[in-house]
Parts: C-alpha cells; sequence; structure tokens
C-alpha cells in the first residue's frame, strides 16, 4: 500500500532520496516527506541490498527490486524472534506500505529531479559518479545534497525529519539557484551535520 500525500505543497520539488540499501534512512525520509505532500522518490546506491544477519560477518543480501514483503517473509522465517528485537521486521513492514520494493538509482536512467538528497558521502560520492558517467541530454540542473546521517534507526528518524525540515526551506526561494548556499549553510549550523552539495546536470 502506497502511502497518500496528505498536503499540498506551494512547489512541487521533485526530491529523491538515497542511502546505500534503500532500507532505512531513504525509505523514513521518504515516508515523513511523502506525509507531509512532497513528489519523493527513494534509492539505494550499493551494489545489493544488505539486512543485518545473525553476526556482523553473516548480513542477509538481497538483489534491488526484491519486495519487501518477500524480505519480511524471507526473515520472519529464519529467526523472527531475532529480527523483531533488532527492528528488522518493523522496518521492512514501514518500507512494503510505502513502495513494493528497493531501487537502485544507477539503474533509473529516465527520472529527473529537482533535489537529490544522500544520506552519507559514500553514497554522495556514487551519485556524482553516476552523473559522471552520463552524456548530458537536456542541462537541466539538480542539486546533490548530502546530510551525514548514521545508519541506525534512532538516527534515520531524527535525520528524516530534519531532512523534510531543509525541503521545506528549499521549496521557498523563488530562485534556488541563488538562495541555496545560504539554506544550506543554516541547516548545518541548526542540525550540527556536515553538509555537502554540487550541481549536476541532466
Amino acid at each position: 500500500m502506497v502511502l497518500e500525500k496528505t498536503m499540498k505543497r506551494s512547489k512541487d520539488l521533485k526530491i529523491a532520496v538515497t542511502c546505500s540499501s534503500n532500507q532505512n534512512r531513504s525509505m523514513e525520509a521518504h515516508g515523513v516527506l511523502s506525509k507531509r505532500g512532497f513528489n519523493v522518490r527513494s534509492y539505494g546506491s550499493g551494489s545489493y541490498v544488505k539486512l543485518p544477519g545473525p553476526t556482523a560477518d553473516k548480513p542477509n543480501i538481497y538483489h534491488f527490486n526484491t519486495p519487501y514483503d518477500q524480505m519480511y517473509q524471507d526473515l520472519a522465517r529464519k529467526d523472527p524472534i531475532l529480527y523483531k528485537q533488532n527492528g528488522i521486521l518493523h522496518m521492512l513492514d514501514r518500507n512494503r506500505r510505502i513502495k513494493r520494493s528497493p531501487e537502485r538509482f544507477q539503474d533509473d536512467k529516465s527520472s529527473e529531479f529537482d533535489i537529490i538528497i544522500t544520506a552519507e558521502e559514500k553514497v554522495y560520492d556514487q551519485v556524482l559518479e553516476e552523473f559522471n558517467r552520463r552524456e548530458p541530454q537536456s542541462y537541466r540542473p539538480v542539486h546533490i545534497i548530502n546530510i551525514e546521517i548514521a545508519d541506525n534507526h534512532e538516527e534515520a528518524t531524527l535525520g528524516a525529519f530534519q531532512i523534510c525540515e531543509l525541503c521545506e526551506k528549499l521549496e521557498k526561494p523563488d530562485d534556488l539557484d541563488d538562495d541555496i548556499a545560504e539554506i544550506l549553510e543554516e541547516c548545518e549550523r541548526k542540525f550540527k551535520r556536515n553538509i555537502l552539495h554540487t550541481v549536476a546536470f541532466y
């Protein structure tokens, strides 16, 4: 079941949020932004989807586009107590209510966004590498912004609300290109997080 937008935004900014596996940080932000009425999609940028396993050296590995529900059923069968206690089943249940399956940013060649927000510098670098590989077609600009968010449930929740606050500020200017640096500096001070920013082109 996909969440319905509950309010109409003043501007229809096209926003993407991206983490490594499209599971925790990007999906928490996707859920919050969607509820606030933003036009948002979410992605992962890794080679595969990786979820914690019984030990650090035995993660659960899935291909992108594997349905969240399929992952939920798989882990509930393997060890329901472990994956309930560590919050993975709760996370997957939330995810399957937002969209069908994790998507890989590099595999989507057709979507264009005004803003792409990444949740860690490695992901930011992978998104930039993808734009560097592509041949610009329309030269339509996209602002790529990184907010460093630790990959745990508490930080993902806090980070999602900070991303939402940032997006609310980014939709206000008449000319985002002129005002974005000042907005990011303000958010960097308020959130006490290092923020990276660059402009790429479609």
